[in-house]
């Protein structure tokens, strides 16, 4: 029989593999431009929501549950005019999702309990971050699919 640590811990992943792999696959058909392009008067570029998700991941979970250290620069996030490469952006993505795993994998029955704090956070414990922080990715990937799919029908 399966404890509740790891059905708990199974379940997290296999919701922030999918996710991070909805990314990936929305991002596969974007150059190196529309990555960047903010199609609509409103709202953010791919690339700069995808630097707001790492930088999400990277604070909440990494520098609050983990330790790494990281500080976070949110406003960075989206007005970082170096448009650094489409696989760098995602690369660093990719390391914030694995943290994240281990992160979610590291966590003992005691720890999901322990409470929490981060600048902006209403989170009461680790459990409560790690779920906002995924329904925060779901959401801005609903985003992107809309970005998506009008950088695609402009051509």
């Amino acid at each position: 029989m399966t404890d509740l640590r790891t059905t708990l811990g199974e379940a997290l992943t296999t919701r922030y593999e999918k996710l991070a792999g909805a990314l990936r696959e929305l991002a596969a058909p974007l150059n190196e431009e529309q990555f960047w392009a903010k199609p609509f008067a409103f709202g953010n570029s791919f690339g700069h929501l995808v630097l707001h998700l790492t930088g999400n991941l990277n604070y909440y979970v990494g520098a609050q549950i983990v330790g790494t250290g990281y500080v976070r620069d949110r406003p960075m996030e989206f007005s970082d005019s170096s448009r650094p490469s489409k696989a760098e952006v995602l690369k660093n993505f990719d390391r914030a999702i694995e943290m994240v795993v281990n992160a979610i994998d590291s966590q003992s029955a005691d720890d999901w309990s322990k409470g929490y704090s981060g600048s902006g956070a209403d989170a009461r414990n680790r459990l409560e971050m790690v779920l906002q922080c995924a329904t925060h990715l779901h959401h801005h990937i609903g985003q992107m699919m809309y970005l998506q799919f009008e950088l695609k029908r402009k051509g």
